[in-house]
C-alpha cells in the first residue's frame, strides 16, 4: 500500500498491510530547514536526519488550515492593534483591543532556542473584560475563506500521506483568551457569562467549518480544544455544555461533506470518552498513558476501538529521555495495545514533538525505533 492508501484505510476502518506511524508535528508541519531565520529551530543540523526520516519513512499527516482574509465589512482594525519587537533573543508581540471604554492587552514571547509561543499576558483578565469583549461587532470575526493552501499541501504530500485540516473549537478560542486560572474560575462560577462568550466565538467557527468542509470535502480534520473541559480543570457536565454543544455540529458539517473528525484531547479523557463517541467523532489523539492521562490504551481499544480510530499513545518526553531499550519496550506495548482485537485502526504516534533547537542521538534512535517496530514487529490493525 502507499502511505496515503494506508492512512485512508486506517481512518475508514479497513484492513491495512501494517499499522501506520506518525511523528505528529515532525512531518506534520511542512518546515524549511534551510531558512536562516534565527527563530527557526529546524535549521540546526541535528534536525535534518529526523526531518528526512519523517518524510521518507512515516505515514505523513500534514497539517493544513484554510486561508483567511478579513471580509470587506470587517472593521477589526478599528478595535485591534498589534506591535512586534525584539529584545535579546526573544520576539515580543503585543495586541491591544479598545472596546466598551476599556483597553484590553495581551503579550506573547517567542524565544530563538525553542519552537513555542509563551503567553506572558492574556487579553482577558476579568469578567468585566469579557463583557467588554462581547461588545465587539460580530463583523470583526468575518473572514473570506480560501482552501488553496490545503489543496497545495495535498499536492505536495502526494502518495506519502494525507492532509489534515486543523481547527480549534469555540472552547479553545474562548479559553485561550485567558490565563488558565481565570478561565477555570469564570467557566465554573459564571457559566452564563462564559456561555455568552462561547456563543459569540462559535458562530464564525461553525460557519467556517461548514464552508471549508464543502470547499475541501472528504478530508481528515483535527479539532483541538476539548481538553480545556476535562478534569481536573472542569467537570464532565461542563464538557457537555462547552464542548459537545459546539463540536457536534462541527462534526456534522464535516461528515456531510464526506470527511472525518479527529478529536485532539490531552490529559484525563476517561469520563468524556462516551461523549466524544456520542458527538460522532471518528478518531482521537493522543490517548496519553497514566500519570499524564487516566486510561490505558488497551482499555480504549477494547471499549471504543470499533467507534474510533486511535492515534497515540507515546509521551514525547519518553522519546527524548528514555534509554533506547526502555523506549522500545514502551513503544512495542503501545503497538500491541493499539492493534489488539477488533477496531477501526491505530496510528502509532507521540503526544507532541521536541521543541528545542537540538536533537540528541538518543532522541533520533528512539524515533528510528518507531519506524522499525511498525515495519518488522507490527501486526495489521
Amino acid at each position: 500500500m502507499t502511505r496515503r492508501e494506508r492512512l485512508t484505510a486506517t481512518i475508514k476502518g479497513k484492513s491495512v498491510d501494517r499499522p501506520a506511524v506518525s511523528f505528529y508535528e515532525i512531518g506534520g508541519f511542512d518546515v524549511d530547514p534551510t531558512d536562516p531565520d534565527p527563530y527557526n529551530v529546524y535549521n540546526d543540523p541535528s534536525w535534518k536526519p529526523l526531518l528526512d526520516l519523517a518524510e521518507a519513512e512515516t505515514d505523513l499527516i500534514r497539517f493544513a488550515s484554510p486561508g483567511q482574509t478579513p471580509a470587506p465589512s470587517n472593521p477589526r482594525q478599528e478595535f485591534f492593534s498589534t506591535v512586534t519587537w525584539e529584545e535579546g533573543e526573544s520576539r515580543f508581540t503585543e495586541t491591544r483591543v479598545s472596546i466598551g471604554g476599556r483597553e484590553l492587552s495581551s503579550l506573547s514571547r517567542r524565544d530563538r532556542q525553542t519552537n513555542t509561543l509563551w503567553e506572558v499576558k492574556h487579553l482577558i483578565k476579568s469578567e468585566e473584560d469579557i463583557r467588554a469583549y462581547l461588545e465587539l461587532p460580530d463583523e470583526c470575526f468575518r473572514y473570506d475563506i480560501s482552501v488553496e493552501g490545503i489543496l497545495e499541501a495535498e499536492r505536495k504530500v502526494g502518495d506519502a500521506g494525507i492532509v489534515m485540516i486543523d481547527t480549534g473549537d469555540p472552547l479553545c478560542a474562548a479559553a485561550s483568551l485567558m490565563a488558565m486560572e481565570d478561565f477555570t474560575v469564570i467557566a465554573f462560577t459564571n457559566p452564563d457569562l462564559f456561555s455568552r462568550l462561547l456563543e459569540k466565538l462559535a458562530e464564525p467557527i461553525l460557519a467556517r467549518t461548514k464552508k471549508v468542509a464543502e470547499m475541501a470535502p472528504g478530508r481528515l480534520w483535527r479539532i483541538y480544544g476539548p481538553e480545556y473541559a476535562t478534569e481536573p480543570y472542569l467537570k464532565p457536565r461542563h464538557f457537555r455544555d462547552y464542548v459537545v454543544r459546539y463540536v457536534e455540529p462541527m462534526i456534522r458539517s464535516i461528515h456531510s461533506a464526506g470527511g472525518a473528525a479527529r478529536i485532539h484531547c490531552h490529559g484525563r479523557i476517561k469520563k468524556v470518552l462516551p461523549m466524544i463517541v456520542e458527538m460522532g467523532a471518528d478518531g482521537i489523539d493522543p490517548i496519553e498513558p497514566p500519570p499524564q492521562g487516566d486510561v490505558l490504551l488497551a482499555d480504549v481499544r477494547r471499549e471504543y476501538g470499533k467507534d474510533l480510530t486511535l492515534f497515540g499513545n507515546l509521551e514525547a518526553s519518553d522519546i527524548e529521555n528514555l534509554p533506547s531499550a526502555d523506549f522500545e519496550r514502551v513503544a512495542a506495548q503501545s503497538l500491541r495495545d493499539g492493534t489488539a482485537g477488533e477496531g477501526r485502526g491505530f496510528v502509532l504516534m507521540p503526544s507532541a514533538s521536541p521543541y528545542g533547537r537540538t536533537i540528541t542521538r538518543q532522541t533520533m534512535t528512539n524515533y528510528e525505533t518507531l519506524v522499525r517496530l511498525v515495519k518488522e514487529n507490527g501486526s495489521p490493525a
